[in-house]
């Protein structure tokens, strides 16, 4: 089994660019919409009206 603090030491550091965007609220917020935006996307994808027959 690989030691976690190995695994930790070895994983990638965020670039300075990354990190401003991740504490930038306004590049949050147009990311948090464009999630939502697809999220309902699909959800109206999915519901389709229940077809009647025979009426």
């Amino acid at each position: 089994m690989v030691n976690p603090n190995e695994s930790i030491a070895s994983a990638p550091l965020p670039t300075e660019k990354t990190l401003k965007q991740r504490k930038n609220l306004f590049i949050q917020f147009i990311r948090f919409c464009s999630i939502n935006v697809r999220m309902i996307k699909m959800i109206r994808k999915g519901h389709h009206p229940i077809e009647k027959k025979g009426m």
